[in-house]
């Protein structure tokens, strides 16, 4: 059981560090200035290529759960969360998504039943603390735009984890085609806004190309679908406190490929925000777990042919 957690929880973790490369693609590859077609470039195509995998559509009361799913965890957030960086120093921004923790803890508590400890709320606020030593510099500035939208952001997301986690998935379905809903829902909510707030869309070069494909299929596509896979097995406050490892893995990314120095504040901080993260995982295991279990071997691997297999999923 334990060895089985470990590998869950390592693959789930590939979610937040994938998400740490957004800032490096996004600065290096893509338009200047254009986030919401960024976001709807990186949640539309992700999502139908990962339905057309898993080859299965929503049924029933699963068109509007994927809508409201979507929307809070990709059509809500991406905005909102582009709002706030474009408002606040980036890490100002950071600070307030790594304190998305905390909402989730909060709502799991009140939808889910899963027990707040002690200890799982510590290694929250330190987390949050760790990425404050890596991310916030004296020349930060407050705007009361960018701080709402940021918090709403957060809370967004956590919301999201959690109705995912008390919705779980139909029955016969896996992780693959979930998350593909939810990217498809997503990225059609944002494209009325892209579409007032920044216009027609950019013309493409080369490194546009390649940064957009790297966005849509490692950054979105498959990290989604390895979050929503942890969702399904852990709990839903276990994924959340892997979520200071995203701006952990931009600081490490801006020091090694852009040049940027680290000072050994931030990197007492990125010591602690990683030692919450692995104190968070260690508090989580010791709590019982009222949601899904972990599945057995066989499980797993009717869940993966779910998704990649040749026949249509019956329901």
């Amino acid at each position: 059981m334990a060895v089985k957690r470990f590998a869950t929880v390592a693959l789930t973790a590939l979610a937040p560090v994938s998400w740490g490369s957004t800032y490096f693609v996004a600065t290096e590859l893509l338009p200047p200035d254009r986030p919401l077609f960024t976001g709807v470039m990186r949640a539309l195509p992700a999502g139908l290529l990962l339905t057309a995998l898993a080859r299965t559509l929503p049924q029933g009361r699963w068109w509007w759960r994927s809508a409201v799913l979507g929307t809070l965890n990709i059509g809500a957030f991406f905005p909102l969360l582009f709002l706030s960086a474009y408002r606040l120093p980036g890490g100002v921004a950071a600070v307030l998504g790594s304190v998305g923790p905390l909402f989730v803890i909060g709502l799991a508590a009140l939808v889910l039943g899963e027990r707040a400890r002690l200890r799982t709320v510590l290694a929250a606020v330190a987390g949050a603390f760790g990425v404050s030593m890596v991310v916030l510099t004296a020349e930060a500035r407050l705007d009361l735009v960018g701080i709402v939208a940021g918090v709403i952001s957060s809370a967004s997301m956590g919301a999201g984890t959690v109705m995912a986690k008390r919705w779980g998935r139909p029955e016969g379905v896996g992780p693959l085609a979930v998350a593909g809903w939810q990217l498809v829902m997503g990225g059609l909510v944002i494209i009325p806004v892209a579409a007032l707030v920044e216009g027609a869309p950019p013309a493409l070069d080369g490194k546009a190309f390649l940064g957009y494909g790297y966005m849509m299929l490692i950054n979105t596509g498959i990290a989604y679908w390895l979050w929503f896979r942890g969702i399904g097995q852990l709990t839903a406050t276990s994924v959340t406190l892997l979520s200071p490892l995203s701006p952990l893995t931009a600081a490490v990314i801006g020091w090694a490929a852009l040049g940027q120095a680290l000072t050994p504040v931030q990197l007492v901080g990125m010591a602690i925000a990683f030692g919450a993260t692995v104190a968070g995982q260690l508090a989580a295991a010791g709590t019982a777990e009222k949601a899904q279990p972990f599945s057995s071997t066989e499980q797993i691997n009717r869940n993966i042919s779910m998704d990649l297999g040749d026949e249509r999923v019956r329901r």
